[in-house]
């Protein structure tokens, strides 16, 4: 399996980060639906990857059309499915919204081995907070937001506000990543994306993205079939 060069607490810190959220992920999903065949799908997700990562697949950008352009489009498909589908609403209906929002956290200790990554030219400057990746932002006001939702001491317009600008930074990421693309280099060849196309690295869009984008969906889901107001009316 072809490997791509990278400093020990990057493919360290790629790899335990998706290995955490994953199963943290799985096992929300696993007790809002009452089955334990989550696990069944999410490790066959996680084979699934690595078998095509693993065959070179998804690092052959010569190729028209490029699979790693194919694979985003159906990850970032997957992720509203997982987000929306009624399938999954029991996720919403039964996680409290603590728990929706403090398993977002995991955004900021990946932003910062991301910037690990960059600072060592692994990836791309642009997709750091060097660059213009702000999403440093949503996980550090997880960390705040979800024990106060807890309390009770968290308004509605804050989770609004905050998820709301977790879906506009992922936005934002997919543009850069769009742009940084191998195949497309709009912001030149010292900015090409390749990392993601290899293990471990390809669990970040693959597990970390798609939890970060189903997430968000699920507090949107809950926002909306809970609509008063969070915090407990004072006596």
């Amino acid at each position: 399996m072809e490997t791509y060069p990278a400093p020990a607490l990057v493919t360290w810190g790629i790899a335990s980060l998706a290995l955490l959220v994953g199963a943290a992920a799985l096992g929300l999903a696993s007790r809002a639906l009452g089955t334990g065949r989550v696990w069944l799908f999410g490790l066959g997700w996680v084979g699934l990857i690595a078998a095509v990562s693993g065959s070179g697949l998804l690092a052959n950008f010569d190729a028209r059309p490029p699979p790693l352009a194919l694979f985003m489009v159906a990850l970032v498909s997957l992720s509203f499915w997982v987000g929306l589908s009624r399938h999954t609403a029991a996720v919403a209906a039964r996680t409290p919204l603590a728990v929706l929002v403090g398993l977002q956290a995991f955004r900021l200790p990946l932003e910062l081995v991301m910037h690990e990554a960059a600072s060592s030219g692994v990836m791309p400057r642009e997709l750091s907070f060097s660059g213009y990746n702000f999403d440093i932002l949503t996980g550090a006001f997880a960390l705040i937001l979800a024990p106060l939702i807890a309390l009770g001491k968290a308004p509605r317009w804050a989770v609004v506000a905050w998820n709301t600008l977790g879906f506009v930074c992922l936005f934002a990421i997919l543009v850069i990543a769009i742009l940084t693309a191998p195949f497309i280099l709009a912001l030149g060849p010292q900015s090409a994306n390749r990392w993601v196309a290899y293990v471990p690295f390809v669990y970040l869009p693959a597990v970390m993205v798609l939890v970060a984008v189903a997430g968000h969906c699920h507090v949107a889901r809950w926002l909306r079939q809970n609509p008063g107001p969070l915090t407990p009316p004072r006596t």
